[in-house]
């Protein structure tokens, strides 16, 4: 199980938080290092760790670097993606000098195509395109802007492209504990080869297995640190 959950860290001013349907105005703050927390997903065993940089999201470049490098030194075998206002291909390669392993990116891959086809030609499987379906469209920029994008149009852009997954997320009951809603990922499978990383709703052990016959991997934040997933007896 733990190859296939991918615990998350969002960090907002220096803290572990959680959005509420990606409202930065509904935070919950968990935990005050976020290096600690990473060393304990590294110790526990998990294959991949989730980060995102949301002072990064919001402004449009990252914002935690150092403490990024300081989580990076921890890392062991564990691969860490990370994402949050990832918006040009020199934030890319700050990124990737200092140990990150992928990159989610969605909002330049939207807005700056010509950017992100250079991307992509210089980390050839190592950009997860982030798409954040809110309502049936692609909400970009730190979730605060809708595109005319479908889900699966975002997919078909990049199908013959170099990209390592999909990442997507149901913005809509994201960090509300509501269960995730199955429908919606085996729809995006018909619209893509590529593995796909589940994000949002997880509420339960019950959730993760039943994604686990649709998707790559899932993202699993909220339920963690509300232990609602006990990740010692995984």
């Amino acid at each position: 199980m733990k190859d296939f959950i991918i615990p998350a860290i969002d960090i907002k001013n220096g803290s572990v938080v959680r959005l509420k349907e990606g409202k930065f105005e509904d935070i919950k703050v968990y935990k005050k290092d976020p290096v600690e927390q990473f060393k304990l997903f590294v110790e526990l065993g998990f294959k991949r760790i989730h980060i995102v940089d949301l002072d990064g999201a919001q402004s449009g470049v990252p914002k935690n670097l150092k403490l990024l490098e300081n989580m990076l030194k921890q890392k062991n075998k564990a691969k860490v993606e990370i994402g949050g206002g990832i918006r040009s291909l020199e934030t890319a390669k700050v990124l990737f000098d200092i140990g990150v392993d992928y990159i989610i990116v969605g909002t330049m891959a939207v807005k700056n195509k010509e950017e992100f086809l250079k991307l992509l030609e210089a980390y050839e499987n190592k950009v997860i395109l982030s798409v954040d379906a809110k309502s049936g469209k692609v909400a970009i920029g730190g979730w605060e802007e809708q595109s005319s994008l479908s889900p699966c149009d975002m997919a078909k852009l990049y199908n013959n492209y170099p990209i390592e997954s999909y990442l997507y997320t149901n913005i809509n009951i994201d960090g509300m504990l509501s269960g995730i809603d199955i429908n919606l990922y085996k729809e995006f499978k018909k619209c893509t080869q590529k593995p796909i990383i589940a994000s949002g709703g997880v509420a339960s052990l019950e959730d993760v297995m039943k994604l686990k016959t649709v998707v790559d991997g899932v993202v699993v934040g909220k339920a963690i640190y509300e232990n609602k997933i006990d990740i010692y007896s995984l």
